[in-house]
């Protein structure tokens, strides 16, 4: 029985299934990693509006690593001109379209809450434009672009750790949004199994290894200083 819809065979599971059987195990986890895939691309749409609205209620970027933002919007651009260009499946990597906008979005927003955007900023974001298209449109040598996919990791590293270490001294996250961090934790939960299922390249794999890691520090003290953000709020 064939049943395919967006690359996902319906078929195997609903032919064992009208036959009172359980489906097969190569069948259905292929399926479910399919499906979980497409879920991941289309909550990807909205991950960081909780954030972008958050500053925006509050007219306020405290306790944001504007350093943090910026290596995101680097390591997310690597990865979507990697996946580009590699053929990977869309269900695989097509969150970073998204999550891509929203990030470049949340950096402006940054910029113009946390600074003066003085000539620096406009220098960067000059930069990052024509550094970006040339890299998206893969016009570089093939070996710096595999030197580049493997350094992602670090880049996604780097942007974590700034924001993980002024949470700590600040004891405090901010604005940073609950929302936001949670979603983030669960895709990377989600695209380390969808990653598995698709057989995509191990430095992807241990790369969504390392986003659990740091979301889920992330998201541990959102929970343990946001209580404490409140009262001196209140207290102020």
């Amino acid at each position: 029985m064939e049943l395919v819809i967006l690359g996902m065979n319906f078929g195997c599971i609903l032919g064992p299934l009208s036959a009172g059987k359980f489906p097969e195990k190569d069948c259905l986890l292929p399926l479910i990693s399919k499906i979980l895939g497409y879920l991941i691309v289309a909550g990807s749409t909205t991950a960081k509006l909780p954030q972008i609205y958050k500053i925006l209620k509050h007219n306020s970027a405290r306790g944001l690593s504007v350093a943090a933002f910026e290596l995101e919007v680097v390591g997310l651009t690597i990865s979507l001109a990697y996946c580009l260009h590699k053929g990977i499946p869309f269900s695989a990597y097509g969150e970073l379209y998204f999550l891509l906008i929203q990030a470049i979005v949340l950096v402006a927003i940054i910029y113009y809450y946390s600074q003066p955007v003085g000539a620096k900023v406009w220098m960067k974001a000059l930069l990052y434009c024509a550094v970006a298209l040339t890299i998206l449109a893969g016009q570089i040598d093939p070996i710096l672009f595999e030197a580049l996919f493997a350094s992602k990791h670090a880049v996604f590293f780097s942007a974590r750790v700034p924001q993980i270490w002024k949470n700590y001294t600040n004891k405090s996250t901010g604005e940073l949004s609950f929302l936001t961090c949670f979603m983030n934790l669960g895709r990377s939960v989600a695209r380390l199994f969808t990653s598995m299922q698709e057989n995509t390249p191990m430095n992807m794999i241990l790369g969504c290894l390392l986003g659990v890691l740091t979301n889920g520090i992330i998201l541990s003290q959102i929970l343990m200083y946001q209580p404490h953000s409140k009262k001196e709020k209140k207290v102020q």
